[in-house]
C-alpha cells in the first residue's frame, strides 16, 4: 500500500492510504485534491475515516461522501474492529486516547497515520485531560519499530524544533532533522523521535536532569511523564 499526504488549511495534514485500486481517506479536509488525485489515478474511495472528531479533521468528509460512494467508517468502528483490510492488507487501528478520548492511530507497513496523538518533535495536547491513558497511548506507539515513518495531524515541525532548542540548545540532532525537513512530505521516523522528542524521551538522563533542575518528579516512569507534560 502507498500514502499520499494532502496539506490544508494552515497546518492540517490528511492522507490517502491505496492499493492497486482501492483508497481510505483520513482526515480527508482537503477533499478536492484527494477526490481529483483519486479521479487521475484510477482509484475507488472505498472508506472514510478520521483520526478523531475534532472538527478541523472531519472537515472534509461530506465533500468527500457527496463525491464518491465510499464508506464513512463511524468513528468507533475502526476503534472496536481493531483494522482495516484494503484489498488485501490490513492496516491496524490502535485506540490512542489521550488528547481526545476518541484518538486512534492507523499502523500499516512502516507507516503510523497519528492524527495529534505524536507529532514530530512533540506530544498532542492533553485535552481529555486522562494522562494516564495518554501515557499508555504513547509507550504503545513506543514499541513499534523505530524506523516507522510517523506522519502527523499536522505541521508543527519548525515550532516544535524551536522549543526542543530552547529547552536543549546542546541536541545536535535538531539540526539535522531541520536539514531534512520538507513541508511537502512531513514525517519523522520513531528512530529520530528518540532523539529530537522530550516528550517521548522520559527515559533518557538529559530529560530526567532537566526536569529536576525544574523541581518537577522523576522518580517513577509516569512521574516523570507527567512532568515533561506541565511543560507543553
Amino acid at each position: 500500500m502507498k500514502i499520499k499526504q494532502f496539506r490544508y488549511s494552515s497546518d492540517n495534514l490528511g492522507y490517502l492510504v491505496y492499493g492497486r485500486n482501492i483508497a481510505l481517506a483520513i482526515d480527508g479536509g482537503a477533499a478536492i485534491p484527494i477526490l481529483s488525485f483519486i479521479q487521475s489515478n484510477n482509484l475507488i474511495l472505498k472508506y472514510i475515516a478520521n483520526t478523531h472528531t475534532h472538527p478541523d479533521h472531519t472537515s472534509g468528509n461530506r465533500v468527500l461522501l457527496s463525491g464518491s460512494d465510499a464508506e464513512y467508517l463511524e468513528h468507533t468502528t475502526p476503534r472496536k474492529n481493531r483494522h482495516i483490510r484494503l484489498e488485501n492488507e490490513e492496516l491496524k487501528v490502535y485506540h490512542t486516547p489521550g488528547h481526545t478520548l476518541d484518538s486512534v492511530s492507523f499502523h500499516f507497513d512502516a507507516y503510523l497515520i497519528s492524527g495529534d496523538t505524536i507529532f514530530n518533535g512533540k506530544v498532542g495536547k492533553c485535552f481529555s485531560g486522562d494522562l494516564k491513558s495518554f501515557y499508555r497511548s504513547i509507550k504503545l506507539i513506543l514499541e513499534l519499530p523505530r524506523e516507522t515513518m510517523v506522519y502527523p495531524g499536522h505541521d508543527y515541525v519548525e515550532e516544535y524544533m524551536g522549543f526542543v532548542q530552547r529547552l536543549e540548545p546542546d541536541n545536535k540532532y535538531v539540526d539535522l532533522f531541520l536539514e531534512k525537513y520538507d513541508p511537502g512530505n512531513v514525517y519523522s521516523t520513531l528512530e529520530e523521535e528518540f532523539k529530537i522528542n522530550p516528550f517521548i524521551r522520559f527515559n533518557d538522563k538529559k530529560i530526567i536532569s532537566l526536569l529536576k533542575k525544574r523541581g518537577l518528579p522523576t522518580n517513577t516512569e509516569y512521574e516523570r511523564w507527567k512532568s515533561i507534560m506541565s511543560l507543553h
